[in-house]
């Protein structure tokens, strides 16, 4: 299809033979659509036709390969870097012969290429494909299939990628999604499952992306390679560890009781800052009571170490608390919380003072691509101030879609809040990352401010900032659909004043661009005055949101995404260009524009604002406020360790978000049966996350590999271009950066248990990274040098210190810290089991060693594992591993041995 942005509603008429709604003031429609319709709108199918084909029809979706280079198609090259070579096909046990029926569907990646044949199929836009009756098409039946052969742009390595919920719709009749094509979920693992999915061969081709690719598959045998502990861990040190570790701890000799609970008396404290503390203490089983063991609680605010900073005194028959404040006093009792050991009620006896490494701590949820509830949320936030982070940052609009009310507009979310098939997007956005076609699904929805207030309250309650974050001017399709919407509504209603107040598109740009989630109309016109109306008065609305709640708001996340390419032809662009005191001279300079004036606004109303470092770095720092937050995410082979100390040196508070360690959404491990998008990093365990060195970015590669699991190199020194131009400098001598957060991306997770597999138990080692400092971690040198894995600034002994630590780190996790996920009703992920066959015995373990095991022969029965199991009497039938949560209410997914 054409990329005409401004014109997509007329042109979807065309794909979709289905009637459209007013066309806006400024587009036009054309015959050639009115003909189309007319001719081929058959109008042979009933609503009960479509009702049937839809619980009838079956799909299946097969991967055939992955391709790195040198894709063909059709026998020519398509020009793409990588694509993969997929079937789709349709049977059904009931005939179908009737034409006139669309069959729509999401697929991240692009069609290149369809083979000629019984079915054909478009691309629309962002991921929305459409697949109709071709040439040859002349029924379908279980035993006479029809299928069309793909090649697509990209690839897909993971099953995650591939979308559920494709529906059926004929001219002027009701969509339907087709049962087949639905998820399902496995009863005794809770994740999710694609039945229209063909297996993945375990092979190459369905696991790397091609020559130069070296991912290994986790395989059990690999997996148990990765799992070997080298050092014992101490059962002592594990009653004594806390998570996040504090900065220092002295042990006495003895044990306290709290069997009798807790009496609790406070000395300029608030008794709310502490209550989601006490609560936790109660959960696992140390309630307040009369009589129950003293506890006093009191603030010193010069205390040493500062904000958040706590002594926490447990002695023979009493526990004392110092603190830097309210917060530092929840976190000390956080601190006894996690003492405890379910089942237990006695705690060690010591003396913790403690603070914490970074001010900036954070979590990021998107909640734009899926929406996922309140409920959600809230259990984060939990586990959030549990394990001492502070920041909660809510991606809340994107082009999938807006999940914030906002009074006075209320198309952002009676609109953009919604996806179903709505050609004209007068009532919802197009379908987008398999939502299917009703908008009424888990998937959709919006916080009101009823919703918003609640997070504030919680979140204050747990010493937790809540960021908001719309992104803008890129990835904001939901916004332009939602204020267009608005634009015809007023139209319609004789109101132009009205109508064009909010809007941000420029009905006259013909400018074509794709986005890089394919999108040709995603991008708000940023040379309108009606764009930054519309944001001041959103960004003014959350304010007073914030403002009601008694919460204020501190930050605002501008996001600063962009879409290169935008805003060439648009004419209220060409007015600014030509007009000289702008100092813009074109397309290339506007989003660096828009940032920079979208930033200041937000600091005039003293809220601080952030954005994605790639966006941030298109601006002039002399033009941006004094106080600006950005969130680095380049990966760092690829030049990542550049751009996080380039914007540090401007004095810009950086906030570590580096995908390689920190994107949630990454699969722990790499395997087709693992979710998540992959682009960064194959396998982002929770060992990865603990390895993460946040004050030495390039010191990586000495032990890190890049994502095809090459070798890289990190040249920290100064370095400049022919023309004198510093392209990478060390950070300047005592800068830092300001904090870290780990993010969560939902294009992926459709639901709420599958936001909280990705995010547990990978939030642990975040915090233990954010809030402590460990020994081994290799110093920052700010003079600048060269890392590689041939060089050896990680040194052995720091090597033996880290693993060390580890092990002590996965021994408290399965023996204290999973019990309590468990406990608050978090689905965690639990480990693929690592497994070998070695003269006849099974030999397993975990990666957090103490979890349940069990293993099956020939799909019989499971069984408990403890120790290597003799299976020389099982016969030549495969033998399966898996692993079961703490609690051993859940398994995990399985692995066949040897595979």
């Amino acid at each position: 299809m054409k990329k005409v942005s401004g014109l997509f509603p007329s042109i979807l008429c065309v794909v979709s033979l289905t009637a459209c709604g007013p066309v806006a003031d400024g587009q036009s429609s054309t015959p050639e659509a009115a003909d189309t319709a007319a001719v081929e709108g058959s109008g042979q199918l009933s609503q009960s036709d479509i009702d049937r084909l839809a619980e009838t029809l079956k799909v299946t979706y097969q991967v055939i390969a992955n391709k790195a280079a040198e894709c063909q198609a059709g026998g020519r090259s398509i020009g793409a870097t990588s694509c993969y070579e997929a079937k789709i096909t349709l049977h059904s046990d009931e005939p179908v012969t009737a034409s006139g029926w669309e069959i729509y569907f999401s697929q991240p990646d692009p069609l290149a290429f369809v083979a000629p044949g019984a079915l054909s199929i478009d691309h629309i836009n962002g991921d929305l494909h459409v697949i109709r009756p071709g040439e040859e098409f002349e029924t379908v039946t279980a035993q006479a299939p029809v299928s069309a052969d793909l090649v697509v742009r990209g690839q897909v390595l993971s099953e995650a990628k591939l979308m559920p919920n494709w529906y059926v719709v004929a001219d002027g009749l009701e969509a339907r999604t087709i049962d087949s094509t639905r998820m399902q979920t496995d009863p005794e693992t809770g994740l999710l499952v694609r039945p229209w999915i063909v297996d993945f061969p375990r092979e190459e081709s369905h696991y790397r992306k091609g020559p130069g690719d070296d991912t290994p598959l986790a395989t059990s045998a690999f997996l148990h390679d990765a799992n070997s502990i080298a050092a014992p861990v101490d059962n002592s040190s594990v009653a004594a560890a806390i998570i996040p570790s504090p900065a220092s701890v002295q042990r006495r000799d003895g044990a306290l009781d709290l069997a009798a609970g807790l009496t609790v008396s406070m000395d300029g404290v608030d008794r709310a800052a502490i209550d989601a503390a006490l609560q936790r203490l109660a959960l696992f089983g140390v309630a307040e009571a009369a009589g129950g063991v003293p506890v006093s609680v009191s603030v010193e605010p010069d205390l040493m170490g500062g904000t958040e900073s706590y002594v926490l005194d447990i002695g023979p028959g009493a526990v004392a608390i110092t603190a830097a404040d309210d917060a530092g006093a929840a976190y000390a009792l956080y601190s006894l919380a996690s003492l405890v050991t379910l089942g237990e009620t006695t705690v060690p006896q010591l003396r913790i003072e403690d603070s914490p490494r970074f001010g900036f701590r954070g979590m990021h949820i998107d909640l734009a691509r899926n929406f996922h509830s309140l409920d959600m949320v809230l259990k984060v936030m939990d586990q959030m101030a549990a394990y001492k982070l502070n920041k909660l940052h809510l991606h809340l609009a994107d082009d999938e879609g807006w999940r914030l009310e906002i009074p006075g507009l209320p198309e952002l979310t009676d609109v953009g809040a919604r996806r179903c098939h709505d050609p004209a997007e007068d009532d919802c956005l197009l379908m987008q990352l398999g939502s299917g076609p009703t908008g009424e699904t888990e998937v959709d929805g919006y916080f009101s401010v009823a919703d918003y207030s609640a997070i504030l309250a919680a979140a204050k309650a747990r010493h937790i900032e809540v960021i908001p974050s719309l992104d803008m001017p890129g990835h904001s399709r939901a916004a332009i659909k939602s204020m267009e919407a608005r634009y015809r509504r007023f139209m319609e209603a004789g109101q132009p004043e009205q109508a064009r107040e909010y809007l941000l598109t420029d009905f006259d740009d013909t400018t074509e661009y794709e986005s890089i989630q394919f999108y040709t109309d995603n991008t708000l016109n940023v040379c309108m005055e009606s764009t930054y109306h519309f944001i001041d008065t959103v960004i003014t609305e959350i304010a007073t949101i914030h403002e009601a709640a008694g919460v204020p708001l501190k930050r605002y996340h501008i996001g600063a995404d962009e879409t290169a390419g935008a805003w060439v032809e648009s004419p209220v662009c060409q007015a600014v260009f030509e007009d000289p005191d702008n100092g813009i001279d074109d397309a290339g300079d506007l989003g660096g524009y828009f940032i920079e004036r979208v930033a200041n606004m937000v600091a005039a109303m003293d809220v601080i604002p952030g954005g994605w470092n790639d966006g941030m770095g298109h601006t002039d720092p002399d033009r941006m406020p004094e106080t600006v937050q950005t969130n680095a995410w380049g990966v760092l082979p690829w030049g990542g360790a550049t751009s996080a100390q380039q914007q540090a040196n401007y004095g810009w508070e950086v906030i570590l978000s580096i995908p390689d360690a920190l994107y949630f959404d990454f699969p722990y491990e790499a395997d087709p049966k693992e979710g998540g998008y992959y682009w960064a990093g194959r396998r982002v365990n929770t060992r990865k996350v603990f390895d993460f060195m946040p004050e030495n970015l390039p010191v990586h590669a000495e032990f890190w590999k890049d994502p095809n699991e090459q070798p890289f190199t990190i040249d920290d020194t100064l370095q400049t271009d022919d023309n004198g131009v510093v392209t990478h400098a060390p950070l300047e001598e005592g800068v830092r950066f300001a904090g870290m957060q780990g993010q969560v991306w939902s294009e992926t997770l459709p639901s709420d248990e599958m936001v909280l597999y990705m995010i547990f138990p990978r939030l642990l080692a975040l915090a233990e990274r954010a809030w402590h400092q460990a020994e081994w971690e290799v110093p920052y040198d700010y003079q600048g040098t060269v890392y590689s894995p041939q060089t050896s600034h990680f040194t052995s002994d720091m090597r033996a210190a880290r693993d060390a630590d580890w092990a002590r780190f996965a021994a408290v996790l399965a023996e204290k810290e999973l019990p309590k996920l468990d406990k608050a009703g978090i689905p965690y992920r639990i480990p693929t089991v690592g497994a070998r066959l070695t003269e006849g015995r099974l030999l397993t373990n975990t990666i957090f060693p103490g979890l349940p095991v069990e293993m099956r022969s020939a799909a019989g029965e499971w069984q408990a594992v403890d120790g290597p199991v003799d299976v020389t009497g099982l016969g030549d039938g495969a033998i399966e591993v898996r692993a079961r949560s703490a609690d051993g209410s859940r398994a995990g997914r399985a692995l066949t041995v040897g595979e």
